[in-house]
């Protein structure tokens, strides 16, 4: 089982050297809050209420708001991630799929991922999803990408603060996501994240409620 101190020891070691740093805005800790309630695996209506309160009152548009609920909402694709190898590898073990990667899915690994550094990142931490879930399903292969690009391409939430929010869902103690953990981890730093931003944002995931059923 992994604990906060172990992604706390994982933040300590890739923040190894950086300097303190600023700490959080109050419209960055507003919508860090925001997306740990929103998560599906917290989904607490009266810390949303509360939370999109907390997020107009620090100066947050509408859009922002919907913003990091649509990033957020994407934590689904992590029942993808975890899933894609093992059906794969089942699939093949039983004889019901023989597909490779034929010309569509090179032309489709192509566009998407390429040599993209970013995903050459992510497939270090989720070895092998990409390519299964090409190879399983091309169509859930591009609405994967076309999803999960949305909040990025809309832009109204600044890049840093959307990898602490996202690092922050994976670190909620009733989801601990550790692969989507390290990669927005990463990302948060090389985009200008501190020790005390990070520090912070694993203390706002720490008390994020756990899902108790919505009625």
């Amino acid at each position: 089982m992994t604990n906060l101190e172990d992604l706390e020891a994982l933040a300590v070691v890739a923040l190894n050297g950086a300097a303190d740093g600023a700490p959080l805005d109050e419209l960055s800790t507003a919508l860090i809050q925001l997306g740990c309630c929103v998560s599906v695996c917290s989904l607490d209506r009266a810390a949303i209420d509360q939370s999109i309160e907390k997020a107009f009152a620090a100066g947050a548009t509408f859009e922002q708001v919907q913003e990091v609920i649509a990033l957020i909402s994407g934590l689904g694709v992590h029942s993808l991630m975890v899933s894609s190898v093992p059906v794969l590898e089942a699939a093949r073990r039983h004889g019901r799929i023989e597909t490779t990667m034929d010309a569509e899915r090179v032309a489709l690994w192509d566009r998407y991922v390429g040599d993209d550094p970013f995903w050459k990142g992510f497939e270090a931490e989720v070895p092998g999803f990409l390519q299964s879930m090409l190879i399983l399903s091309p169509d859930i292969f591009e609405g994967f990408f076309t999803y999960c690009a949305i909040p990025w391409k809309s832009g109204k939430v600044r890049a840093v603060t959307k990898e602490l929010i996202a690092m922050a869902s994976d670190a909620t103690p009733s989801h601990r996501f550790v692969p989507g953990f390290k990669v927005h981890l990463r990302n948060a730093i090389a985009l200008g994240a501190s020790k005390t931003m990070v520090r912070e944002t694993l203390r706002i995931a720490a008390r994020t409620p756990k899902h108790s059923g919505t009625p």
